[in-house]
């Protein structure tokens, strides 16, 4: 995968909810109902990142969950980060 330019960054950005970031990582935070509903929301992203083979780093803070995407073989964010963000967008939407 390559790495995409800061201008293919900011146009994944200007589509997905919530997210920030650069061409070195995208993040969300996430503020879950409550601490097992928080636990819920990285299981059904661990579901889908091990179908992608391609996870994200997760920070869980009680009830705050930081989803980080980047390809470190790449060395910062490629096509593969922003198709992970909208899975993770249409998980926590439901």
């Amino acid at each position: 995968m390559e790495q995409l330019s800061a201008v293919d960054v900011a146009r994944a950005l200007s589509e997905l909810t919530d997210w920030t970031g650069d061409t070195t990582s995208l993040r969300r935070s996430i503020k879950a109902s409550s601490f097992a509903a928080g636990i819920r929301l990285v299981d059904a992203v661990a579901e889908i990142a091990d179908a992608m083979d391609h996870h994200p780093d997760i920070d869980i803070r009680w009830t705050t969950i930081t989803f980080t995407c980047a390809t470190h073989s790449a060395g910062g964010v490629t096509e593969l980060d922003v198709e992970l963000a909208r899975m993770i967008d249409d998980v926590a939407a439901n």
